[in-house]
């Protein structure tokens, strides 16, 4: 997914008003930090939903506690299981805890218009065993940001094979670009990178029946190009990819100093922010594809825990977050994509330049490839994925043994989530 930066762990206790029924009803929601600042802290997002729903229901009040995506996941599984779960949580995934049978299905939640809302790409997404436990919250697609400055110097123009991207590379550390492809594969968000680079060595995470296919000749021979062809030429800057988080990779790209890299639509604001001129292309494919590369969908979700008993004040407040406006507000906040279609035909319609923008991220959505999110040993493997992929490009590195960990990995705990 999706977020940038951390806010300080800060919790906002909101009064209000309103009523649904019961009275005196606090509900605690988890969320992450989708802002680059303190400025744009996803805490004031929420704290101005939150006072909004208050002033419309008296007898209950939002509690919101905002993390950054390097602690959100980490800090719900610790309340979770120290037996002080949240009623919701917006994070990163949700099928092990649906497995666990903590949450709450979507359907005993939201009014039937809000749940026909999603689409149904996302919708099935958000399933484990049949049944929908995860509520699509936000989502983007990924392109290749290049710096049109820096390839103007350089006399170059936009990749389209993995050849073409490595001489880019070259010919931009030649003028002195500090990063001339930023690979970020830190602890922040490795498993967006790294599946956007398997989907365009013809491989992937999973294969079609969502078997781990980690260390498939493909996905070690993308790998082994990116040791040899980009990292071991020098040419992906001067921090080493394990070590480089992405908030880190998009900060350097709006200071002008990354030629390229995968981004998603938020780079968007923060490259105009600082004058940068960029454009956007699909990822380049290994050369000799017949297909384009696919793009990777990230969708982050929304987690409703049945341990406080709330379903009723739970439901209710979802229903008012997922409203066409707020959906809209939240996405053009943080340059975003909308989970809903009525805030996706809203944006398709609108004439704002921002949205416009926006438009070739939200068109390449339906037939993006997601994470394995429905698989509840999909948490463990992201956060394997975050811990190890970095080494696999370093110096001592080796790509086929680090694959194959993950792989083994993998497959025991896709064996223990299925018999436990």
């Amino acid at each position: 997914m999706i977020a940038v930066m951390s806010a300080t762990g800060m919790t906002a206790v909101l009064g209000g008003c309103g009523t649904t029924g019961s009275s005196d009803v606090t509900l605690r929601l988890v969320a992450a930090d989708y802002g680059d600042s303190a400025a744009n802290s996803s805490q004031k997002y929420w704290d101005r939903l939150a006072k909004g729903y208050e002033a419309q229901h008296p007898d209950v009040k939002v509690d919101v506690s905002v993390y950054s995506w390097n602690d959100v996941d980490r800090k719900v599984k610790d309340m979770v299981a120290a037996g002080d779960a949240p009623d919701l949580a917006q994070i990163g995934a949700y099928a092990d805890y649906a497995a666990a049978g903590d949450l709450y299905e979507a359907g005993d939640l939201l009014s039937i218009p809000v749940q026909a809302d999603f689409p149904s790409q996302l919708a099935e997404a958000g399933q484990w065993n049949h049944a929908q436990y995860g509520i699509p919250f936000a989502a983007s697609t990924r392109v290749l940001f290049y710096n049109k400055t820096l390839f103007s110097e350089a006399g170059i123009t936009p990749p389209t094979t993995w050849d073409d991207l490595a001489a880019d590379a070259k010919a931009l550390k030649a003028h002195g670009v500090t990063y001339p492809y930023a690979l970020p594969l830190g602890s922040e968000e490795a498993q967006a990178e790294t599946m956007q680079w398997l989907l365009s060595g013809g491989g992937g995470y999973t294969d079609d029946i969502g078997t781990y296919t980690i260390d498939s000749s493909q996905n070690v021979d993308t790998f082994t190009w990116l040791k040899d062809e980009l990292v071991g030429k020098g040419l992906t800057g001067p921090t080493a990819p394990g070590r480089l988080n992405r908030a880190t990779a998009f900060a350097a790209f709006a200071d002008g100093q990354v030629g390229m890299l995968n981004g998603h639509p938020t780079l968007i604001k923060q490259a105009e922010k600082k004058g940068v001129k960029f454009g956007a292309v699909p990822m380049p494919s290994r050369a000799g594809q017949t297909t384009s590369t696919p793009s990777m969908g990230v969708t982050d979700w929304m987690a409703a825990f049945k341990q406080n008993g709330h379903a009723e004040q739970v439901g209710d407040f979802l229903d008012y977050v997922y409203s066409e406006k707020n959906v809209l507000d939240f996405s053009r906040e943080y340059g975003l994509l909308p989970v809903t279609t009525s805030a996706s035909q809203a944006m398709t319609d609108s004439s704002r330049a921002q949205d416009e923008q926006l438009r070739p991220f939200l068109e390449q959505l339906p037939t993006s490839e997601l994470y394995p999110a429905g698989k509840t040993s999909w948490a463990a493997v992201s956060a394997d994925v975050k811990k190890q992929i970095g080494t696999a490009v370093a110096s001592t590195g080796d790509p086929t043994g680090v694959l194959t960990r993950l792989q083994s990995e993998a497959t025991a705990a896709d064996s223990r989530a299925k018999t436990g």
